[in-house]
């Protein structure tokens, strides 16, 4: 009888093990992806993961470390999930006698007009208080480690604070009268807007000087359907002057230590925040979010102190040690391999506890997003984050097969020549025939 119950056992796990290998083909794949001239002519990497089995499916250069450019954000957005509350921390206050002084808390939606709802402002300006800044809570540099600074005057690297106002940058666009500004350009004021006279280049387009909000036009019309997004630079001066717009009772920056017990006003949800940040890819969020950890968690208010915490405590289980620098991506410092990165996915994942919400956040295939062009279907398949700095291109995230099958997923691309395009159509090419075939 023992026999017979062992020969049993054997035949149904040789069945599984058939079964399972002729649904996922895995040498299949590997064939595919070592056949494609167009993934070998840079470094490739690429691991699949069952979810519902918990078992990996096939890697390629899977333990190896590539830059991830903006698959960080999925680092930061687990951060979030493990640290931040519902709600963000919009600032923490005291009121001292007829006043009513606060502190940043690095929560980017405050003025920034992409979050219609302002709950903090609302309450500065109904609070029936002299308001007052206190200053210096952030410790870390205005730029990550290894940003280019070649990219200050372009719209994905603003400068981080502990304050941020209109998401720290001025949006420029074309009206009738000419150009326009958010926030404005004001007589005596901080912001300063010239022509030069001189400069008639071939098309239109501010800049500012690299150091001082001194901020550029040509002599040139402005032309029609023209807009432009420019960092700003950080300073006290220019916070105190641009609150004094927005709030009539501020009545300057201080220096005041916080004390040890503080009030705080939330401001917006923390699903709002991460969707703004995974849907466009938006770095300023995801640098924003680490800062609002720190802040709302009683901890230094700099990146590094954030960072070392959450690989410390919540990431010691990935398969390679993250090589992790920022919130967004933008540094080359940053690595990791394409097997960490389905094992973060997997804990996110485990971590919501909600497919349909996590799908909500991440770009979609064909619906939203950074994927709102590709993996074009009936209904969504893939639901991932693309990551993408010049000569790279990687994608890590969920699909749903047509079988039904949860896989997880990362597809990561270093070091090539050719157009991202031509990367790019041909990792949808290949995932795509996963989700048919498998």
């Amino acid at each position: 009888m023992k026999t017979k119950q062992l020969l049993f056992i054997l035949l149904s796990f040789l069945i599984t093990e058939a079964t399972f290998s002729k649904s996922v083909h895995p040498r299949k794949i590997l064939k595919m992806l070592r056949s494609s001239e167009i993934l070998n002519d840079h470094f490739t990497g690429f691991a699949l993961y069952d979810l519902s089995k918990r078992k990996t499916i096939i890697g390629l250069n899977d333990d190896k470390y590539f830059t991830p450019a903006s698959n960080t954000k999925l680092f930061t957005f687990y951060a979030g999930l493990k640290l931040l509350k519902d709600s963000i921390a919009g600032l923490e206050y005291v009121e001292r006698g007829d006043s009513l002084i606060f502190w940043g808390t690095a929560d980017p939606s405050f003025l920034d007009p992409q979050f219609k709802e302002q709950r903090v402002l609302q309450k500065l300006n109904t609070a029936g208080k002299k308001i007052y800044r206190a200053k210096g809570m952030f410790t870390g540099d205005f730029y990550g480690v290894g940003w280019t600074y070649d990219d200050y005057n372009e719209y994905y690297q603003p400068e981080m604070s502990d304050l941020p106002l209109y998401g720290n940058v001025v949006r420029f666009s074309r009206i009738a009268t000419g150009l326009q500004s958010y926030p404005g350009f004001s007589p005596g004021g901080q912001l300063i807007l010239q022509t030069d006279q001189s400069e008639s280049p071939a098309r239109f387009r501010i800049k500012r000087e690299i150091f001082r909000n001194v901020f550029h036009q040509p002599n040139l019309s402005v032309p029609s359907g023209f807009s432009q997004v420019i960092p700003f630079k950080v300073s006290d001066d220019l916070l105190g002057d641009l609150l004094k717009q927005s709030i009539p009772t501020f009545s300057g920056n201080i220096n005041f230590p916080k004390p040890a017990q503080t009030q705080t006003w939330n401001s917006i949800s923390a699903d709002t925040l991460y969707k703004k940040m995974l849907l466009p890819s938006d770095n300023f969020i995801a640098e924003q979010i680490l800062l609002n950890i720190a802040a709302s968690r009683g901890m230094e208010m700099n990146t590094v102190v954030v960072i070392d915490y959450v690989k410390k405590n919540f990431l010691a289980d990935l398969p390679d040690k993250a090589v992790w620098v920022d919130g967004s991506g933008l540094s080359r410092q940053n690595l990791f391999t394409p097997r960490s990165m389905v094992r973060l996915c997997e804990k996110i994942y485990d971590e919501l506890g909600d497919q349909d919400r996590l799908f909500d956040l991440l770009p979609q295939g064909g619906k939203t997003g950074t994927l709102k062009n590709l993996f074009k279907a009936d209904k969504p398949y893939v639901f991932a984050k693309t990551g993408s700095l010049s000569n790279n291109h990687n994608l890590s995230g969920y699909l749903i097969t047509a079988s039904g099958k949860k896989l997880i997923f990362s597809f990561m691309n270093n070091n090539f020549t050719r157009p991202t395009a031509e990367i790019r159509s041909e990792m949808e090419k290949l995932i795509t025939q996963i989700y048919k075939n498998y």
